[in-house]
């Protein structure tokens, strides 16, 4: 473990939490370094996975607020922020870097929002021993995608071809610091400390190949389904406690029912899996009603907690 205050993502949640952010890295296959950074004293340890394309940072919003009670960790996935790129980018790679950050500071809570909801479970399921229990926030699930209006695929798949481009013309750098500022006023009233938060958000976009991920991510999520399934098929969940928390704003009726109908079938993969729906939120529940998602780790940290004892 070491600080680095040069870091501008360390500099940043530094100035959200009073006790100060630690930077670590984990080395992987010839050398790879999957960068992490790290809040709070307390244990047992909670390990925050983003949604597709999103680093650690975008935990910004709850992370002081988880730190109270734990010792919170945020990482970058490979290619993202401040972590190496991977030779190929896999589900099988990305699951088996979140393992090895399990084993390095586990056993550990996992707190996971949309693809890294899913991540979290493959993960869940690949080391069931360094599990101690899982919040699932809007996560993605391999069967809603056929509830997605074909307006609505056509354009995401039209934006995510258009990234490269976009950071070659110099646009995308516009995108991600009005993304950082939107994030940095979610956080703080204090201007001094939301431009900082959003020259880290800006910088952990600043390369090619860290945009370009942000394709290579989403593309997973839409050629992964045989893959996850397999998964599930032969996979037993471990018994711990268990919170997937939904969103209600911003999907078409179908795929709101079906992501409803397929959270419930989640939550009883687990013998203690509940369903919680979060009114008035969109899919970024730790952004839109981030005291939802505090009260479900809080939630299930004591139930860790009633578990040890």
């Amino acid at each position: 473990m070491d600080t680095e205050p040069q870091d501008p993502v360390v500099v940043a949640l530094s100035k959200l939490v009073p006790a100060g952010v630690d930077r670590g890295r984990l080395t992987r296959e010839s050398g790879r370094q999957l960068r992490w950074v790290a809040a709070g004293r307390a244990t047992p340890p909670v390990v925050l996975v983003s949604g597709a394309g999103e680093v650690g940072l975008d935990w910004a919003v709850v992370l002081p607020s988880l730190a109270e009670g734990s010792r919170v960790i945020a990482y970058d996935r490979a290619g993202l922020g401040a972590s190496d790129a991977i030779s190929r980018l896999t589900l099988d790679s990305q699951v088996r870097d979140l393992v090895a950050l399990l084993d390095d500071v586990g056993p550990a809570v996992l707190v996971g929002h949309s693809w890294g909801g899913l991540l979290a479970q493959l993960a869940a399921f690949a080391r069931p021993d360094q599990t101690l229990g899982l919040v699932l926030l809007d996560p993605f699930h391999e069967d809603s995608t056929a509830e997605v209006p074909l307006a609505l695929r056509v354009s995401s798949n039209l934006l995510l071809n258009a990234i490269p481009v976009l950071k070659t013309l110099g646009l995308f750098d516009r995108i991600a610091a009005n993304m950082g500022r939107t994030l940095a006023e979610r956080c703080t009233d204090d201007l001094e400390i939301q431009a900082s938060i959003t020259e880290a958000y800006r910088a952990s976009y600043r390369t090619f190949g860290q945009v370009t991920t942000i394709r290579a991510e989403n593309r997973l999520a839409n050629t992964c389904t045989r893959e996850v399934r397999a998964a599930r098929a032969t996979s037993t969940a471990p018994d711990v406690p268990m919170r997937i928390l939904t969103a209600t704003r911003g999907k078409p009726a179908a795929l709101r029912q079906r992501s409803g109908d397929l959270a419930d079938q989640t939550a009883a993969v687990f013998a203690r899996g509940v369903h919680v729906v979060v009114p008035d939120s969109g899919h970024y529940i730790h952004k839109d009603q981030p005291a939802a998602v505090v009260e479900a780790v809080g939630a299930v940290l004591a139930q860790v907690d009633r578990d040890t004892q």
